[in-house]
């Protein structure tokens, strides 16, 4: 009997879609991102406070993750490729190439934003880079923000798009809405980034480094304890090592 097309096996993906292909949707999607995001701090009047950089940059996530996510799982942030390696769930070859694209796309997000915004409010708002922390003062809280923020949103992308036993179709708006809820919450303490793609790109751009290594540090910190709680606590039985 002729199998029909709803029974057969999907086609095994060949070296461009497995590889290639992957990689030019990761630029492509956190370009997107660190575009739409930086544009919202550019051009921001201040009238709403944090309200318009949280709700530009959360919702962006769901139109860019629904239409990326069946080619390279549009993760478009190095930390949530980290934790997902970290997790096992994530072949060990493509975790420098994907960080290589976020990166590559934040530096195109960040140029295109300058190629559009007006040369004032890009000059004033250092083309969207992080400039909340004004002293050495606010370090500690402002990385303490981080790490807790990216710790919650990594949980979220954890449990609702890789974890099996709590994989939900809804992941895309939980993601956003993780955070949206997390820069209304800490923009006046540290953003919060909780994305080093998004902070490298406007910082190489517009040449603002001023502690810069908080949005590194703070993710990266973030993303071992998202790793830790999964493999030791809260992940199902194909991602916990230990309680199976």
């Amino acid at each position: 009997m002729e199998m029909v097309d709803s029974e057969r096996p999907p086609a095994k993906k060949n070296w461009y879609e497995r590889y290639v292909l992957p990689f030019f949707s990761e630029l492509l999607g956190t370009a997107a991102f660190v575009f739409i995001g930086c544009m919202s701090v550019v051009e921001d009047s201040g009238a709403t406070g944090t309200l318009q950089p949280a709700l530009v940059h959360g919702l962006s996530i769901v139109p860019i993750v629904v239409s990326l996510e069946n080619i390279s799982g549009s993760h478009t942030n190095p930390v949530v490729s980290l934790a997902i390696w970290l997790i096992g769930k994530m072949e060990h070859i493509m975790v420098i190439p994907y960080i290589i694209a976020q990166l590559c796309g934040g530096i195109l997000g960040a140029a295109l934003t300058k190629a559009v915004a007006n040369s004032g409010s890009f000059d004033s708002s250092h083309g969207g880079a992080f400039g909340v922390i004004q002293g050495n003062e606010q370090i500690g809280a402002a990385l303490g923000n981080e790490i807790i923020t990216t710790t919650f949103l990594l949980l979220v992308v954890c449990m609702t798009a890789v974890n099996a036993e709590t994989k939900s179709h809804l992941a895309p708006v939980s993601i956003a809405l993780t955070v949206v809820i997390n820069v209304m919450v800490g923009g006046s303490v540290s953003g919060p980034c909780m994305n080093p793609a998004r902070a490298f790109g406007p910082a190489v751009i517009a040449n603002y480094w001023l502690y810069h290594w908080v949005y590194w540090v703070g993710p990266v910190i973030g993303c071992l304890i998202c790793s830790i709680l999964m493999r030791f606590v809260i992940g199902g039985r194909e991602i916990r090592l230990f309680l199976k």
